[in-house]
């Protein structure tokens, strides 16, 4: 199988981002996504999924927004960064805003504490894939 930093290395049509930033930014958007949409999940079928709706309604919404960075990041947009930026910014927000409430519930619920693990790896790589763009 390929790996993703090879298949951005064979890509024309390049984001302004290096392939590592950017492999490693793809990878760890797809291994969050999966973990926090798990968690909403997890949470719905828990005997607390009343008072943890918050917590579902905000993984949800990041897993999608983690889902459409991800295909952004992927395809490149050539030397124009604003909605590369704008759609790296609102995935840091939504994933800021996952991990806060999740980290609540990471004592209680394992699938909670895997998510704040995720969302906050996740943070972390769109701090840097920002800090790249605007080098």
């Amino acid at each position: 199988m390929t790996s993703t930093r090879e298949l951005f290395d064979t890509m024309t049509a390049k984001s302004g981002l290096g392939s590592d930033v950017l492999a490693r930014a793809v990878d760890t958007l797809q291994e969050c996504e999966e973990i926090v949409a798990a968690c909403s999940m997890g949470m719905l079928g828990a005997q607390d999924a009343l008072q943890l709706a918050p917590a579902i309604s905000r993984d949800l919404d990041c897993a999608d927004l983690l889902g459409v960075t991800r295909r952004v990041l992927t395809r490149g947009s050539g030397p124009d960064h604003t909605l590369i930026t704008a759609q790296v910014e609102a995935c840091l927000l939504a994933c800021e805003r996952s991990h806060e409430l999740c980290s609540q519930h990471a004592d209680h619920h394992a699938h909670c504490r895997m998510c704040s693990d995720a969302t906050r790896r996740c943070a972390d790589i769109c701090r840097e894939v920002l800090t790249s763009l605007h080098a």
